[in-house]
């Protein structure tokens, strides 16, 4: 395969997928810039080993690569100072024509979804974002992060229960 095919096919199969794994890097990071140099390291890697590529789920495949560039990149890069979750850059825009108390009551929900979201241990936290926001199925999610059915559905049942405790004990404060 020439060298312009190899690329024009990388395109057509990754890069649709490239949202995906800006937002799960986004997620495991915790930080913007991180994510754009997680997710483009992941890029370059599988580009790299695309001929290696098989068929199948091309976002899962993708995602393995972002789950894995990410993990090695924590490792050699802990920050303790990360940046926190930027509500203005990473969550769609509130109509402008909305009621500002509106505006200001849904942005105050998204923090609070964001900040429990975060407190979430990272394997918790990595489910819930395949399966909720990526919309994965159970088994793309256990073929991404390389363990069985069951961790899986384990993995989400335990991240869900710690995210509804987090949410419940949250919104008893406001009271």
């Amino acid at each position: 395969m020439s060298d312009t095919a190899r690329r024009e096919r990388f395109e057509q199969t990754v890069l649709p997928h490239l949202d995906a794994a800006y937002n799960l890097a986004r997620w495991l990071t915790r930080n913007d810039q991180d994510a754009q140099d997680v997710t483009q390291e992941a890029c370059l890697r599988a580009f790299r080993f695309f001929d290696r590529y098989q068929g199948g789920s091309a976002r899962a495949w993708l995602l393995t690569i972002v789950r894995n560039t990410c993990y090695t990149w924590l490792h050699k890069n802990r920050h303790p100072d990360s940046t926190e979750f930027d509500e203005e850059i990473h969550s769609s825009e509130v109509s402008s024509g909305t009621d500002p108390e509106v505006q200001a009551l849904t942005a105050a929900d998204k923090e609070t979804v964001n900040h429990a979201l975060e407190d979430l241990p990272d394997v918790f936290r990595e489910a819930l974002v395949l399966r909720e926001m990526e919309g994965m199925s159970y088994r793309e999610i256990a073929d991404v992060t390389s363990v069985s059915l069951g961790t899986v559905m384990s993995r989400l049942a335990r991240a869900r229960t710690r995210l509804r405790q987090s949410l419940t004990v949250e919104l008893s404060r406001g009271f």
